[in-house]
């Protein structure tokens, strides 16, 4: 690791040169709160908190902190769920919250240009009156620049892909201060390496997000949403592998355990049914296309042996159940104020998810441990989420966390599908890409070699 420098009273005045008076603290307060994102890894507090206005100031700042040897952490909004945005190491984190600005709307072309620190909620209020959205939604008001850099996904992947699939051209600003174009706004790309995805998951360790033109699709005429209740979570998850493989294209094709749906029924006007749960939502351009589906998925829920089963068209019940799906962490969290929770994360193919629900159950009931499990099922994804009270309990958690993450890869899957790796990923990198990690590295090296881009974060040093 590069022996980084400290932050001098000489640095911070070059600093505030750069983005003024204004853009520029070294307060306790501002540190602290920029220490530490929703994660269980420990706070870091960085040396200074730096808010650019422009991309300009953006590439001036790394281009002087890779001068003096300064690391530099990107910020959003914190977010993020692995530590990717901890300023490990100190020294300077780059928040984009006054980056917030939708540059063009392209609603001709289904596209829109914005700074990285706009969230995407904000975006896709903005959105509306062109009757157009941005798709991926990972429940938190995410900022786009968090959600490009981590290449988030959500609830609605199953459909619309992740954050990567939604990315047309990006403005990157490199560690030795020059800015560059990456992507183009043409749909179809074949010019030269794809530089463009090279930075989408990069979570800021090889560049940093200053512009992004993104995809939209037009808002669903016609939506509805469905909670089917089955007697076990294997029937459950059947029921995910049966929908996927019927032909039917949901939106939104989400697992919640039967402990996760307890919970949720403590949020006014949710009423589900006290057992494993699936969550789906329809999009259609036509009521009778929607209908249809309906039909046909409400079928095959019964044929799995399903116990329950409600759709509804209705807007505000339907905006109801998916605010309780978004707001289950918050839930789960009031509702063990003497817990901490640590939240896993891994994505199987979709025929594997069955036998990788089937290895969390056993070690739950084997191990006698306490965790739930909620997932964007309908690609592959789940989170077990574990309760701890004390180190014994966090180590545990992190034992049967990695028990998961190998069946994961056993399985043709991935150590993270949407959290990114940030801190906590970082040691099963090799399991998964074994030589490719290498070529990473190369990477790494010949756009960051003085290291100073996110320090600590996806590469460690081998």
């Amino acid at each position: 690791m590069t022996a980084f420098n400290p932050v001098t009273p000489a640095l911070l005045d070059q600093l505030a040169q750069i983005v003024g008076a204004g853009g520029i603290s070294t307060a306790q307060a501002d540190l602290d709160l920029h220490a530490k994102d929703q994660s269980q890894h420990a706070a870091h507090p960085a040396e200074v908190v730096i808010w650019p206005s422009s991309a300009q100031q953006v590439a001036d700042v790394l281009k002087l902190a890779n001068t003096h040897a300064i690391p530099v952490t990107p910020w959003g909004v914190g977010t993020g769920l692995e530590g990717n945005s901890i300023p490990l190491y100190g020294g300077i984190l780059l928040s984009f919250e006054r980056m917030n600005q939708i540059v063009e709307v392209h609603a001709d072309d289904f596209q829109v240009t914005v700074q990285p620190g706009i969230g995407h909620k904000d975006l896709n209020a903005a959105l509306a009156r062109y009757g157009l959205f941005f798709p991926p939604d990972p429940g938190a008001n995410a900022s786009v620049g968090g959600m490009l850099a981590n290449n988030a996904a959500g609830i609605r992947t199953v459909k619309y892909g992740a954050s990567k699939d939604n990315v047309l051209k990006m403005q990157v600003a490199l560690a030795d201060g020059r800015l560059i174009h990456v992507g183009s706004r043409s749909v179809k790309q074949s010019a030269g390496y794809d530089l463009l995805h090279l930075f989408v998951g990069s979570e800021g360790t090889l560049g940093v997000i200053t512009e992004a033109t993104l995809k939209l699709v037009p808002v669903p005429q016609h939506m509805s949403a469905v909670v089917a209740g089955f007697p076990s979570i294997q029937s459950a998850v059947e029921t995910v592998v049966a929908v996927r493989g019927s032909g039917l294209d949901p939106a939104a094709l989400e697992l919640v355990d039967a402990a996760h749906a307890r919970m949720l029924n403590s949020v006014d006007g949710v009423d589900l049914p006290e057992t494993p749960v699936l969550f789906m939502e329809f999009h259609a351009a036509q009521e009778s296309g929607l209908a249809a589906g309906l039909e046909m998925v409400q079928q095959i829920c019964e044929e799995m042996g399903a116990t329950s089963f409600k759709s509804t068209t209705d807007t505000a019940e339907r905006k109801r159940l998916w605010h309780a799906r978004h707001h289950s962490y918050e839930i789960m969290v009031r509702m063990h104020p003497d817990k901490t929770f640590f939240i896993n994360d891994v994505a199987v193919p979709i025929s594997a998810y069955p036998e990788l629900i089937a290895y969390v159950e056993q070690l739950r009931d084997t191990r006698g441990i306490t965790c739930y499990m909620i997932g964007h099922a309908g690609d592959g994804n789940i989170h077990v989420e574990f309760p701890y009270a004390d180190e014994a309990g966090h180590a545990l958690a992190m034992e049967i966390n990695g028990l998961i993450v190998m069946k994961a890869l056993e399985l043709g899957g991935t150590c993270t599908g949407e959290h990114g790796v940030g801190i906590g990923k970082a040691k099963y990198l090799p399991a998964e890409h074994g030589e490719g990690l290498d070529v990473m590295r190369t990477i790494k090296q010949a756009l960051d070699p003085n290291g100073i881009l996110n320090p600590g974060k996806v590469l460690v040093e081998a």
